[in-house]
């Protein structure tokens, strides 16, 4: 008999508001360097990325306000829960985005945190924020959906 298949990715952290707030244009994903303590703090389940954002320095990219709780049974050597992170991203998708992050009002949000395959992933998007009346718009859209797929279950019984 054979063995159910696992899903390889387990969800840590997700970024909520970011499809709200941005319009998502392109999407990565990239491993990230961590210590001891904050792999065994994000198995707990302990990170947020609700303020977090990437940014490029000396032709690297690095996660910055990405909170990752204290691991509790750590000894003095904790980390510090609001340290920036590097990324890990091939060199022609770091030039790309060096090129794409220079435009007018692009930014590099983190959507969601995860383990695939025991590593630690952060699915990036390149993304353009959204102003407020286009987020009127999408929830008016969001509504009419939702209105016509009642419709639709109503007329269908």
């Amino acid at each position: 008999m054979k063995k159910p298949v696992r899903d390889p990715v387990k969800l840590i952290a997700r970024n909520k508001a970011a499809s709200h707030n941005y319009e998502l244009l392109e999407k990565f994903e990239a491993g990230l360097v961590l210590t001891g303590s904050e792999v065994k703090s994000l198995r707990m389940g302990k990170a947020n990325l609700k303020n977090a954002f990437g940014h490029i320095k000396n032709g690297e990219v690095w996660l910055k306000d990405c909170h990752i709780a204290e691991y509790p049974f750590a000894t003095h050597a904790n980390h510090h829960p609001e340290r920036e992170r590097k990324l890990l991203l091939h060199k022609r998708e770091i030039k790309r985005l060096i090129g794409q992050l220079r435009e007018k009002g692009l930014s590099l949000i983190p959507l969601r945190l995860y383990f695939r395959d025991s590593r630690v992933k952060v699915e990036l998007a390149l993304a353009k924020g959204k102003k407020a009346y286009d987020k009127r718009q999408d929830i008016k859209r969001r509504e009419s959906e939702r209105d016509i797929a009642r419709q639709w279950r109503r007329g269908s019984r």
